[in-house]
């Protein structure tokens, strides 16, 4: 009888196999393979001068000395995270308020439904699309500047794609605005899964709703704010296509707004892929370290 049993459970788990497959193979051919090649190539120095190609010849280390010894990849490191924060800490902080807002029961808010698909909606739009927006709306000679000289909030329009923080507070704003409404679904779900018998506790104890949303709400939230946190920076990290169209592709002024990933889709356009997969690699090294700091220091404690 229980060999019968035994059987029955290793013929499951064949048919559980055979549905893996799939994913599989779709994970060999479209991430393992390239990320193996990605490595061998940082290794080599393969590039086109002209019309001549170079290489591949083995450089060992060569390719990511000189990558680290070249000052260009440090600001764009510390371009790509300080527009990773700007948009990051509005939306954490928009998304914490809406989603205690949506699930607090004692509002009785009506309409969520409508209001919960209108915040998710900028996350539908392409990226591209988005930038080629914000482009036209906020020129030199474009709406938003016409409107605040028009209201006497200007003398001159305001060059935003000509000042730093200008052009990086447009990326962040942009950044803000496809992905707070993910969080909040996020989040939201996070605030449904808590007991609420525990909120009803805290009221029979005299918690006030400030007191209520710190010392439980928050807390509880800990795992699913990790996560958020750890996505939102691997998403910042790989930002390219809203910086990308913005200045169309040149990070200016000053190449303030140039990302480590448009820095690499210069090596990748000028068939550099030795350097190409170097800076590669690094990003990888980056992404997991910043991520298991984050995870470390956002933890609980034991």
């Amino acid at each position: 009888m229980k060999a019968a049993k035994r059987g029955k459970v290793v013929s499951y788990n064949r048919w559980g196999y055979i549905f893996l497959i799939p994913f599989v193979l779709v994970y060999l051919v479209f991430q393992f393979i390239p990320l193996v090649s990605t490595v061998y190539n940082s290794f080599y120095e393969n590039y086109r001068s002209g019309l001549t190609q170079i290489g591949p010849n083995f450089v060992g280390l060569g390719n990511y000395r000189a990558l680290l010894a070249n000052s260009d990849i440090w600001i764009y490191l510390r371009n790509t995270l300080i527009m990773w924060a700007m948009g990051f800490v509005p939306q954490i902080i928009v998304s914490l308020l809406l989603g205690a807002w949506f699930t607090n029961p004692s509002l009785r808010l009506k309409g969520q439904q409508f209001f919960k698909t209108v915040i998710y909606l900028p996350n539908l739009i392409m990226a591209s699309a988005f930038a080629m927006l914000f482009f036209t709306l906020f020129s030199d000679g474009g709406p938003i500047n016409s409107i605040l000289v028009q209201l006497g909030i200007l003398d001159a329009p305001f060059r935003f794609l000509s000042n730093t923080w200008g052009t990086r507070s447009l990326v962040a704003m942009m950044n803000f605005l496809m992905w707070f409404g993910n969080t909040t679904i996020l989040l939201m779900a996070g605030m449904m899964g808590i007991d609420t018998s525990l909120f009803e506790a805290a009221e029979v104890d005299g918690a006030t709703s400030t007191q209520v949303f710190f010392r439980i709400t928050l807390p509880l939230l800990r795992p699913i704010l990790i996560y958020v946190m750890i996505t939102s920076l691997i998403g910042g990290l790989q930002m390219f296509d809203v910086p990308q169209v913005l200045t169309n592709g040149t990070g200016e002024p000053m190449r303030s707004s140039m990302t480590l990933i448009m820095y690499l889709n210069k090596h990748l356009f000028n068939k550099n892929y030795g350097l190409g997969g170097a800076l590669s690699v690094f990003l990888f090294i980056i992404t997991g370290v910043l991520s298991l700091i984050v995870f470390r220091f956002s933890s609980e404690k034991k």
